[in-house]
């Protein structure tokens, strides 16, 4: 049996185990446990593949390559690391009465659903079952944002269904247009959604069809990035659901999305003689960039400004995947894996200091140094990262995003550089009080779960240093396949 069916079972029969046992004391260490067997898998899967090359399985219905392997690894490593800040987390939620034992056992199983629903975003071939992922994924991840059935989280769910069920919708038609194309070259018989049947005869697709497909599945699935203006789901969905899960929503669906763009720009570049694909990825890029770092400046609540974070910094990959090439490529590869870990630190840090106060308020929130230092340090420490601030690895993206745009986008870089200098001053005048200021916050009940923090800014730390070997292949091979 091929180790991708671990990869794809266990969450999924994690999810189906949970459904019956999460309520449980025990439930929050099956949620663990199952996380640790699909990280396990995943690494793996990731040996195989880099061992011995591309990989069809279940005839061509999945296909791992060196674009989404290391994807998969990340999805299941920062599932893992939430899954154990989350034990914790949620016992001190129950113990404060926002959980219930009906809502742990909501929680526990559609966290395992959800990650069943991005792996197989990841690994399938088909983009109708990419489609389909996405679809999944969102309304599973409604359920996790509305589990605490207060009246702001319900209004934030049902927005996130609302704008994301119009976005994904939108993703659907630009599928049936690539199938169109399709159709047009191999006939009615032989068409196909398989990704590596059309890259096979991209070139011979009907270019006028194709952008238009291009068009719908970038706003569709844009919607999901959270690209500016079909961002609005994504503050409300962060600041009104547990903290756990904002931190894989801002660290790996966002991911997924970026992802299955990516699969549809390659085909858009071969189909087409212009770059207009990517000149439409650089235009929203950029558009989310300088609109959410100006919206950081006027957030008040924690997790909505670390949310607009989120929107800025997607919207640098995107911008940097438009651009295109083996350097701005490898960037957006590079800043999408540490994006992924330092956001999801940076919740861990923010769900403890928020339970620790009482409030997800900034102005009320003071004194972390003092009340518990690992938290405050792992904030701080965090913060500095995600700003990009040497030596973490986000200094290293965004340098070489913003080299590349002076050298081949001049227009572009002093709008980047205004948004990020934006963003640096808006989020560092906010947190400072945050962790040095006066407090008089008493300790949690329970010890926080802080390793996950600190594994992960290390490894954000390592990746702007020194980039192994065995990593840097996968970018290099990644980025190439991308084109641009």
């Amino acid at each position: 049996m091929h180790v991708l069916f671990f990869v794809l079972g266990l969450p999924l029969l994690g999810g189906l185990v949970l459904a019956l046992t999460g309520h449980r004391a025990y439930a929050r260490d099956l949620n663990v446990g199952f996380s640790l067997l699909t990280f396990l898998a995943a690494c793996v899967l990731t040996a195989q593949v880099m061992d011995d090359g591309p990989q069809f399985v279940l005839g061509q219905q999945f296909y791992i390559d060196p674009l989404n392997v290391f994807l998969v690894t990340l999805t299941a490593f920062v599932g893992l690391t939430t899954a154990i800040f989350s034990r914790p987390y949620m016992r001190i939620e129950q113990d404060h009465g926002k959980m219930t034992p009906p809502r742990m056992r909501l929680y526990h199983s559609m966290y395992q659903l959800f990650s069943f629903t991005m792996l197989l975003g990841f690994t399938t071939n088909n983009l109708g079952i990419i489609w389909v992922a996405m679809e999944a994924a969102t309304l599973t991840t409604v359920l996790l944002v509305s589990v605490y059935r207060t009246t702001a989280s319900l209004e934030a769910a049902w927005k996130y269904f609302i704008l994301c069920g119009v976005g994904i919708a939108q993703a659907l038609f630009g599928t049936i247009l690539m199938y169109m194309a399709a159709e047009k070259v191999l006939g009615p018989e032989h068409a196909t959604l398989l990704w590596t049947g059309l890259n096979d005869i991209k070139g011979q697709l009907d270019p006028t069809i194709v952008s238009l497909a291009f068009v719908f599945l970038l706003i569709g699935y844009g919607t999901k990035i959270g690209l500016v203006p079909l961002h609005s789901w994504l503050p409300d969905a962060h600041a009104e659901g547990p903290t756990p899960v904002s931190a894989v929503l801002s660290g790996l669906l966002l991911n997924v999305a970026m992802y299955a763009v990516l699969r549809c720009k390659v085909l858009a570049d071969g189909a087409l003689d212009s770059n207009m694909a990517g000149q439409l990825m650089m235009g929203f890029g950029l558009l989310s960039v300088t609109v959410a770092a100006f919206f950081l400046s006027r957030q008040k609540d924690v997790k909505r400004m670390f949310s607009y974070s989120s929107i800025e910094h997607m919207g640098l990959i995107t911008f940097a995947f438009g651009m295109g090439g083996p350097v701005a490529n490898f960037a957006g590869l590079l800043h999408m894996t540490v994006h992924s870990l330092v956001k999801s630190a940076i919740f861990f840090t923010v769900g403890h200091a928020t339970q620790k106060a009482g409030t997800q308020l900034m102005s009320e929130i003071r004194g972390l140094i003092k009340v518990n230092p690992t938290v405050g340090w792992g904030l701080m420490l965090g913060v500095m990262a995600i700003l990009g601030m040497p030596p973490f690895g986000v200094f290293a993206s965004e340098f070489l995003i913003l080299t590349t745009a002076m050298r081949e986008q001049p227009w572009a870089a002093p709008f980047l550089f205004l948004a990020l200098g934006v963003a640096f001053a808006s989020m560092l005048i906010r947190v400072l009080p945050m962790v040095f200021g006066d407090s008089t916050l008493k300790p949690l009940a329970h010890p926080p779960a802080l390793i996950p923090v600190f594994v992960h800014l290390a490894l954000a730390l390592v990746l702007g240093l020194y980039i192994p070997p065995y990593l840097n292949g996968w970018y290099v091979q990644a980025a190439s396949m991308l084109g641009g």
